[in-house]
């Protein structure tokens, strides 16, 4: 097939492109801003690749959109772009709302124009909310509680109005916490992962007991490429890797295969909202012939491993943008923190 990847450039969805590319061998029209997550080091070397076309730009740049969509003959879109980082939606929500919302319905509407075969968009877990017991099942309740997942819950909605209103194909994947290698230093592994190296301080949010189902970015892009081959129009899939551990034992987890002390943790003050556990039942993906593979232990030490290998990559980003808004997340947090107890 050739299918149009968004924001194919960041984390989830450089891998994404990847597997479809070289495992797959679909062609493939990587469509990214190449925002501050966004990275070209994360897919130079599909450079030159035969059926591998870069393009940069913004999915609510309606006119190339359209263009991209009638040029290039594209059969599908898989929607990976989107600003994902809890924290900077609590500093500008706005933006979130641009690009998860406004951006996503430009390309539904110009897909539904083009007669695609296929639409998929990538969600998240946290569009159920902060779940305290049990599981969230595709029919739950939406309960958004910050500007990001609200944003995401949003572009749900929309992409699933297309098929209720139009009959277009579309089908949704909520993951769950995804982590990997090059995924952008802000998110909680690699921030914890780089900063131990560097024997910084690890600021763990409030009492470090929130709880999140750990899924490996390779399991997760089969999953995405699962579900669009192989889903019903109109409908929802949860993705997790049936790995939920608290903050606290994942950070003290990668500490371990560091050889770092425990004594880099220090309790900060908690982000406003923060949603205590995450959990998704998968039983309907797993009926649909997809389930992990990767075990979180393993996949948590060959992660580890990676940061160390690749110290330019990370180096380069934290010494960047990412230092202003590192200082203005955690400087007067750590200055009030204190360490472990335990």
């Amino acid at each position: 097939m050739r299918i149009l990847v968004t924001g194919g450039a960041g984390f989830i969805g450089s891998h994404l492109v990847r597997r479809l590319v070289v495992e797959g061998g679909h062609e493939v029209v990587n469509l990214d801003a190449l925002k501050y997550s966004g990275n070209p080091a994360n897919v130079k070397d599909l450079d030159g690749r035969p059926g591998y076309v870069f393009v940069q730009g913004d999915i609510g740049d309606q006119p190339l959109v359209e263009r991209l969509l009638r040029e290039r003959r594209i059969d599908g879109i898989i929607n990976c772009a989107a600003e994902t980082h809890v924290d900077r939606s609590i500093l500008d929500p706005g933006s979130f709302a641009r690009t998860d919302v406004v951006g996503t319905g430009v390309l539904l509407e110009e897909a539904r124009r083009a007669g695609l075969q296929r639409f998929l968009q990538v969600s998240t877990d946290e569009v159920y909310g902060s779940v305290e017991t049990g599981m969230s099942t595709e029919e739950d309740r939406l309960a958004p509680r910050s500007p990001y997942s609200a944003s995401k819950a949003g572009g749900d909605l929309l992409a699933l109005s297309y098929w209720t209103t139009y009959r277009f194909p579309v089908v949704v994947t909520r993951g769950s916490n995804t982590y990997g290698p090059n995924q952008y230093p802000e998110k909680f592994i690699p921030l914890f992962v780089t900063n131990a190296i560097d024997d910084q301080p690890l600021p763990l949010y409030g009492d470090g007991r929130q709880c999140r189902d750990w899924l490996a970015v390779q399991d997760h892009c089969a999953a995405i490429e699962h579900v669009f081959l192989h889903g019903e129009p109109g409908q929802v899939y949860n993705v997790g890797g049936g790995n939920e551990r608290e903050n606290i034992a994942v950070a003290e987890q990668l500490l371990a295969c560091l050889g770092k002390p425990k004594s880099l943790i220090r309790f900060v003050q908690d982000r406003p909202g923060h949603d205590r556990r995450y959990a998704v039942d998968c039983r309907k993906l797993r009926r649909l012939g997809w389930q992990p593979r990767v075990p979180f232990e393993s996949g948590l030490k060959e992660t580890v491993e990676w940061y160390r290998q690749h110290e330019s990559w990370w180096r380069t980003i934290k010494s960047g943008e990412f230092r202003t808004y590192y200082e203005e997340m955690y400087a007067k947090r750590l200055k009030e923190s204190r360490g472990v107890l335990r």
